[in-house]
């Protein structure tokens, strides 16, 4: 008596199994993950670039007035206090972005990014600087940097490709970088020592007008 109670135990349990996988079968097609981050708020970013605007950042400017090699009587359209410094703005700005779905051959905020766009999307916005339009082209823009020697604001390159570049993503910081994935994905932070990035990463690059805010440079400025 006691073993028919057990099998038909057994037989309700996992009736009542199967019964919750059929009437929810996305609690288990799901994996248990942290949800993705809030669908950005499109206007913020809108009165973001209105607010900041191409020109509204002076870079050779701000960055030669750092190194000390600017005119003591020169002036500026905002307060010295108010400025922002431009890997910072940059960086700010990018992080901005975060959430936005990528898109191939995407190069504006209303459609979606793919990975040179959304680069060349940040340049633009938040410096007033315009880069080349694809990865490979911006690859051979700027002067290169050491791995070791990466700072906010420089571009990393990779091959996921074959072995031409055909990725860039935006550096920020402790081996972090934002960048625009894949179909399918959207615009992230990752780490260059994960094993897919640390085994495609090809070099670094950086801009010319960035170039201006490194030791070396600020040196040469000085004994200048």
């Amino acid at each position: 008596m006691a073993s028919k109670r057990t099998a038909a135990g057994f037989v309700f349990s996992a009736s009542t199994l199967f019964l919750l996988t059929c009437a929810c079968p996305s609690v288990f097609a799901r994996p248990l993950l942290a949800p993705e981050l809030p669908a950005l708020d499109l206007p913020e970013v809108s009165a973001l670039i209105s607010a900041r605007g191409p020109a509204r950042l002076d870079v050779t400017h701000e960055l030669a007035t750092a190194a000390g090699t600017t005119d003591s009587s020169a002036t500026t359209t905002e307060p010295t206090g108010s400025q922002v410094q431009p890997r910072r703005a940059l960086a700010d700005f990018a992080m901005k972005l975060r959430n936005i779905a990528y898109r191939r051959g995407g190069r504006e905020l209303s459609t979606g990014f793919d990975c040179s766009g959304f680069v060349r999307y940040v340049f633009h916005h938040s410096l007033g600087l315009d880069l080349p339009s694809d990865s490979a082209s911006q690859f051979h823009a700027g002067s290169h940097v050491e791995r070791d020697a990466l700072k906010m604001g420089d571009l990393v390159f990779f091959r996921t490709q074959g072995r031409r570049v055909s990725h860039v993503g935006i550096y920020l910081d402790n081996g972090l970088f934002i960048h625009a994935p894949s179909n399918g994905k959207r615009v992230r932070i990752d780490h260059l020592a994960g094993t897919y990035w640390s085994k495609r990463f090809v070099g670094a690059k950086r801009q010319d007008a960035l170039a201006l805010d490194t030791p070396k440079a600020n040196a040469q400025a000085s004994s200048g």
